[in-house]
């Protein structure tokens, strides 16, 4: 299956065939996306990390439809229902809702009416009808009356013959397929307020009665409904119009007007109503489902990159502080390492003398450890420290900055905080976090599960297994994508590096503490349980600065070393002058190094490399700063124009911190003078912006901005937009179809155990 399985990835990806079978070898072989995409250029023809990662996720889904496959294969089997024709359109299968279909009238079931009916004996007037020949239904059933039985009448036993038909017809795979179109294009998302609710599911209000096409409905607006029903405030629904599906089931079963046409009718009208609809509804909910999550997963995946790619201070000496009114300030000094070096708290926000003293303190501690930046967390009380700060006249040369804390206190209270700071307590661990956040955001935020960053939209309502797989896929390109200082990392830090993983990232951490730092990247082969295979997903990802081979500090992996050192050669240099000229560099006949294994993609990385050795990717640090003078809620007026902070995007818009502790909300339709479909095509978290103040809603303690150029009007009513736009009418059902005469064609079921039966029992009854 492997070949079939290459050809339709390559086909759906609109990439060779080579490639991917190049990109399998090497997932099977145990490597890593990014060192696929970074190292292995030649064999996959430069597949980027997003190329490598959908052949990786599509191959998964294959691999899990031929067991899906092979299991039911081995139980029909088991069974003796497995025929040739049977087995020839499992083999052909190619997802796994057609696969389920094809396995559902096989499947062992509970007791159902039409297993009961069978049980009575009147399959062979269920075949007779629904072969809608020229008889009378009634007088067949007369044959099949039998009292103990439990078919007391001909009532009864046309009854249980329509039931028999109404299963058939909810099993056949041609008739799911209609339907499961129908309710994909024609669903209506329905959301009732439960009776009696209405007060305490107020948050749910906008969807006490809404509707709208399944299809066109955003993901938020999805997943909000969806709470609210797991909630038990709102009734949700999702149905296409009923004369529609029933018009499509009677187009494909019922022939003629006879009167077996009509009790083929009121079978079908009986099973869409008590079972098709049923399984429909389940089916487009969790498909409604499943893309909501992968709309909102997409917008995480994409916050998350943005605020672990965050442009870091680097190595400075930074005084923290964690705010607050009357517990006081935490502070903390970090070296250019992020080694605490010292904790105390102050209290700026009581009296004269508190203020004061407090003053006092951190001029001595800028003073005593060489202060560079303060850190400010932005919670409550953390425009007002600013203010402070800002206030002491301090050198110029020392920045203040403010930084967004969520998660810091979730890293304060997690193992991972108490394993570092055993003998702190959270504020001090949480002020810790703050600082080394505003030098390195991505060394630190590995540390805190990202949903707990705070720029998710729904996160806990999606599934749960594909949110962790994305967020760590975006861990791990982000952390790989930027090189890690091994001498320096976390244990945290080293665990998403390329082939390591939490044991030896654990390894080295212990093995640097007992040997101190590492010299050249060879050395790592000593560390336990980090073999070959590991060295060979790792080395090119990690980084040692000052070390004894200059290559060691760059992405340059330690397999093309010899590359390296036999153009110095040949340029009668040395290696560091060949990373120090560019004049040297361009004088290199790159045609030269090529062999079997190294391509001129792999030898124009290692060129981009010497010129920019370990060069950081993320953008260069600049300061920011909010309006001074605007720091409470009630400081912010209408018609304002002010700086902020890009902290979320979602589906509907942009949530921008103004610095008063209550983030605005940037509807997507006030993010640009042009149409905006996606905002992410427009704002990114942790982007600089001016925002205009269009309304502060203090009942809902709400504020809304607009990013627009010139605002002349209010959003309609004044009030902003949440997501929700109101659906004043009802969709209009389209007209009933017509139900098309056809010629009888038995031979379409062949295969099928309902008509097998026609084919091969014998039964009474008059033809």
């Amino acid at each position: 299956m492997t070949e079939l399985h290459n050809k339709i990835i390559a086909d759906e990806l609109n990439i060779k065939n080579s490639q991917v079978k190049a990109a399998v070898d090497l997932l099977d072989e145990g490597a890593t996306v990014p060192f696929i995409s970074r190292y292995r250029k030649e064999a996959t023809g430069s597949l980027d990390e997003v190329a490598v990662a959908a052949i990786r996720d599509r191959l998964e889904q294959l691999r899990e439809l031929d067991k899906r496959r092979e299991a039911i294969l081995k139980s029909l089997e088991e069974r003796e229902l497995l025929t040739d024709e049977l087995k020839e359109k499992i083999e052909a299968a190619e997802s796994m809702t057609v696969l389920e279909d094809i396995y559902l009238p096989y499947r062992p079931k509970r007791r159902t009416r039409a297993t009961m009916a069978k049980e009575k004996g009147l399959e062979p007037l269920a075949i007779m009808i629904f072969e809608q020949g020229d008889i009378d239904p009634v007088v067949e059933a007369e044959a099949f009356v039998d009292a103990e039985k439990g078919v007391e009448s001909v009532d009864d036993a046309l009854a249980g013959a329509r039931d028999i038909i109404a299963e058939f017809v909810s099993e056949n795979q041609e008739a799911r397929e209609k339907m499961r179109l129908l309710f994909a294009d024609k669903g209506i998302m329905r959301s009732r307020i439960m009776k009696g609710k209405e007060d305490s599911g107020i948050k749910y209000k906008d969807y006490y009665d809404w509707e709208e096409p399944v299809s066109k409905a955003p993901s938020h607006r999805v997943l909000a409904i969806r709470r609210g029903e797991g909630e038990e405030f709102l009734i949700l629904r999702i149905t296409p119009p009923e004369d529609d599906a029933i018009a499509q089931l009677e187009s494909i079963f019922v022939i003629g007007n006879g009167a077996s046409s009509g009790q083929v009718k009121l079978a079908v009208q009986d099973s869409y109503k008590r079972l098709l609809s049923t399984s429909m509804e389940t089916e487009v909910r969790l498909a409604a489902k499943k893309r909501a999550d992968e709309e909102a997963i997409n917008v995480f995946v994409e916050n998350l990159r943005q605020l672990l790619l965050a442009s870091p201070l680097g190595r400075k000496n930074v005084l923290a502080i964690d705010p607050g009114f009357r517990t006081g300030c935490k502070v903390v000094c970090l070296d250019r390492q992020g080694k605490l070096l010292h904790n105390d708290t102050i209290y700026p926000n009581f009296s004269n003398k508190k203020i004061q003293e407090a003053g006092d303190k951190v001029k001595t501690l800028c003073a005593k450890y060489e202060i560079e930046a303060i850190a400010i967390g932005n919670g409550t009380a953390g425009r007002e420290t600013e203010s402070f700060i800002r206030g002491l006249g301090l050198s110029g040369e020392i920045q203040v900055v403010m930084v967004n804390e969520s998660g810091a206190s979730i890293y304060s209270a997690s193992d991972v905080a108490r394993e570092e700071f055993p003998d702190y307590d959270l504020t001090v661990r949480g002020s810790v976090s703050i600082g080394r956040r505003l030098m390195d955001p991505l060394a630190e935020l590995v540390k805190i599960d990202p949903k707990s960053i705070g720029v998710g939209q729904y996160q806990h309502d999606v599934d749960q297994a594909a949110l962790k797989k994305s967020l760590d896929d975006v861990v791990v390109s982000c952390v790989n994508g930027v090189g890690v200082e091994v001498n320096t990392a976390s244990g945290q830090l080293l665990a998403y590096s390329s082939g390591l993983g939490p044991q030896l990232a654990k390894n080295i951490v212990e093995y640097r503490n007992e040997h101190g730092p590492f010299r050249s990247m060879k050395e790592l082969k000593k560390v336990p349980r980090l073999g070959p295979k590991a060295f060979e997903q790792a080395a090119g990802f990690l980084r040692i600065q000052d070390g004894g081979n200059p290559l060691d500090a760059s992405a340059v992996h330690p397999e093309s070393y010899h590359i390296v050192d036999e153009m110095a050669r040949d340029m009668g240099c040395s290696v560091v002058d060949l990373m120090k000229d560019g004049g040297l560099r361009k004088n290199i006949d790159l045609v030269k190094y090529v062999n079997e294994k190294v391509g001129v993609p792999t030898l124009n990385d290692i060129m981009d490399e010497l010129a920019k050795p370990g060069r950081d990717p993320r953008e260069k640090f600049e300061a920011f700063g909010f309006a001074e003078g605007i720091e409470k809620f009630e400081d912010v007026k209408a018609g304002m124009k002010l700086p902020g902070i890009v902290t979320n995007v979602t589906a509907f818009g942009a949530f921008v911190d103004i610095g008063v502790h209550q983030d605005g909300l940037v509807h997507i339709s006030e993010l640009s003078d042009r149409f905006v479909k996606d905002p992410t095509t427009v704002v990114k978290v942790q982007q600089k912006v001016n925002v205009t103040v269009l309304e502060v809603d203090t009942q809902r303690n709400r504020i809304v901005l607009s990013m627009k150029s010139e605002k002349t009007t209010k959003p309609e009513n004044g009030k902003a937009e949440t997501g929700k736009v109101k659906n004043d009418k009802k969709p209009k059902s389209p007209k009933k179809a017509a139900i098309k005469k056809r010629e009888k064609k038995p031979s379409r079921y062949e295969g099928n155990p309902f008509y097998e039966a026609l084919k091969n029992k014998e039964f009474s009854g008059k033809k």
